[in-house]
């Protein structure tokens, strides 16, 4: 996964509580007790799917699964962190049946329909999006998202390189991040609308002129030469 932009929002984890990160990247949360990653048939295919990140180097213990059932007991934790995972997942509802089966609370966080839109990263599968309290998703592949390719393109390049600086000045519009305490809505939906903000503006002065990429930002959203 890449990093975790919003930990600050992950406040209801107690003293004593039993954690779970599942695919936590080389960068996991401190708290987390135990972690939980994909098997994947060689190191190549592993990396892409983390983010280029570095791998584990934990002392933690590290259960890997096929996909299918959590290899955990029912309610077996207190808390579950799940940061950029869910936008990797084929099967969603079924994913989310076994969260809710292992804990009854936990956070997850995901890149919005703007930093897919943006950049199309080719390992992720879902657009996700919560809405009055329901997490809605669609699948990339229903979306005419390839259509942007030739601009998508380039600001990979830029963010492969390095020059992403405007990810972190627009993070509550690039990624979501929610705890929840009780097993929580989801539908899948065709319906794009519901996977945008009711509420959207961006200020001039929340981008930095720190670079070419964010001057480029700026005249797609404000028409500047």
């Amino acid at each position: 996964m890449m990093r975790m932009f919003f930990p600050e929002k992950i406040k209801n984890i107690k003293k004593n509580d039993y954690v779970l990160e599942i695919g936590p990247g080389g960068t996991p949360f401190n708290r987390s007790d135990v972690f939980l990653e994909l098997k994947y048939d060689n190191e190549a295919v592993f990396r892409m799917q983390r983010g280029n990140t570095e791998k584990l180097v934990t002392d933690k213990p590290i259960f890997y699964y096929d996909g299918q059932h959590f290899p955990f007991s029912n309610k077996e934790f207190d808390y579950v962190i799940c940061s950029h995972v869910l936008e990797h997942v084929e099967n969603l509802p079924f994913f989310l049946s076994e969260l809710f089966r292992i804990t009854d609370k936990g956070y997850i966080e995901y890149p919005t329909i703007l930093y897919e839109y943006l950049y199309n990263i080719n390992v992720h599968i879902n657009i996700l999006k919560l809405n009055d309290n329901k997490l809605y998703y669609i699948k990339k592949n229903q979306t005419k998202l390839a259509n942007f390719l030739p601009i998508q393109s380039f600001f990979l390049q830029t963010l492969e390189n390095g020059v992403n600086s405007f990810i972190n000045d627009l993070k509550e519009y690039m990624f979501e991040g929610f705890e929840w305490n009780d097993p929580f809505e989801y539908q899948e939906t065709k319906d794009i609308s519901k996977l945008v903000w009711k509420n959207f503006t961006i200020h001039r002065d929340q981008i930095r002129d720190s670079n070419f990429s964010t001057k480029i930002i700026k005249r797609l959203f404000f028409n500047d030469k």
